[in-house]
């Protein structure tokens, strides 16, 4: 039996949601899953609807994190676990050392949440929460190396990318949806993610004004909502791009991957934004799934999700001409043709069957 206790779960949208969720099924290959989530909206019709075994905490935040770390120590000692696996060193800060060493324990970082100045009062909890863990599962090199360099042992820490849910069927109903959105224009390219700075959106807006004299047929859709929404609008009108880009702030799963199937590129080069880094990027590999190559940033983990030249290109999102120029180098020629096939083929590595494998060996 395996327990899973997470900040981020379904039915609530993002990559550490689906994380959390390709983890905790791929584990039911190899026995009962117990999963400490927190609530959220629809949670009582997608718990209905899941193999897994999960128990929701509610309550005001600063109270929840305290609830659920009494339940999962409750857990801990009253079952035998072969594993206990926690998604945040939150999570695995308020419980005893003494239960945890009970089964083996894995703490994932991302490298965001422990990106503390060396020496801070929150460093200093990042690092004494981990210290629990018997294994720290980073989700790139990229975070592997900056846990290091913030006092974190380089000894307990296992890199190990997070597997990919994709790809899935795609209805025919979808893929008429991303017809009429695409109507015959090339080249389609596509962003899926928060609307953020480090997501360099407003770049890439301004790199498909510069491409427009080379393709005049281009389209361009984003898909996701965030703090940069109003600016992106208002750059868009600035740009005149009202035909070219479409802003998409919700979709379906559906419309979703039916996107990424149709597209020719997939762009998020992304960047340094208040200390907040790209620490891999699950979005590449969905998009490889569906045999469509990435543009990604040069400055997180971006290298262990793209093989740049092979699967897509890694770029500073920052610089505008090195931007155009590498979307040109992968347009051209129909060089997107063969990036994508290799993409393909690359994405099967980060299949759930497979990463699961990596933490049952270390149990």
């Amino acid at each position: 039996m395996f327990l899973v206790a997470t900040r981020n779960f379904p039915p609530e949208l993002g990559g550490m949601q689906n994380l959390m969720e390709g983890l905790s099924n791929a584990l039911l290959n190899h026995g009962p899953v117990k999963v400490f989530a927190d609530n959220s909206e629809n949670a009582d019709a997608y718990d209905k609807n899941s193999n897994l075994s999960i128990e929701r905490v509610s309550g005001l935040k600063i109270f929840r994190k305290y609830r659920k770390a009494n339940l999962v120590k409750e857990y801990l000692k009253t079952n035998e676990l072969r594993a206990s696996f926690f998604d945040h060193w939150k999570s695995i800060e308020k419980i005893d050392e003494e239960v945890l060493k009970r089964s083996k324990s894995f703490c994932l970082i991302h490298s965001k949440e422990i990106n503390h100045p060396f020496g801070s009062s929150l460093n200093k909890r990042v690092i004494k929460a981990l210290a629990k863990a018997d294994y720290v599962i980073a989700n790139s090199r990229f975070t592997k190396e900056l846990a290091a360099k913030l006092g974190v042992p380089i000894k307990d820490i296992r890199v190990i990318n997070p597997g990919c849910n994709y790809p899935i069927p795609v209805e025919d109903e979808a893929r008429q949806f991303a017809e009429k959105k695409f109507n015959g224009a090339f080249p389609k390219l596509i962003t899926i993610s928060r609307l953020d700075g480090r997501k360099s959106h407003q770049n890439i807006l301004m790199t498909i004004k510069n491409l427009l004299p080379k393709f005049p047929n281009l389209k361009y859709i984003s898909i996701g909502d965030g703090d940069e929404r109003k600016n992106l609008e208002n750059l868009r009108e600035e740009l005149g791009l009202n035909k070219e880009v479409e802003l998409i702030f919700k979709s379906t799963e559906q419309e979703k991957v039916a996107l990424l199937e149709k597209t020719d590129v997939f762009v998020m080069p992304s960047v340094v934004y208040k200390k907040s880094v790209e620490g891999f990027g699950i979005t590449y590999i969905e998009a490889a799934s569906y045999g469509t190559p990435s543009i990604g940033g040069i400055y997180g983990g971006e290298g262990d999700a793209i093989k740049t030249g092979q699967t897509g290109y890694l770029c500073n999102g920052n610089d505008l001409s090195e931007l155009y120029e590498t979307l040109l180098k992968i347009l051209e020629n129909n060089h997107y043709k063969q990036l994508g096939a290799n993409a393909l083929k690359f994405s099967k590595d980060f299949s759930w069957n497979k990463i699961v494998k990596k933490y049952i060996e270390l149990i």
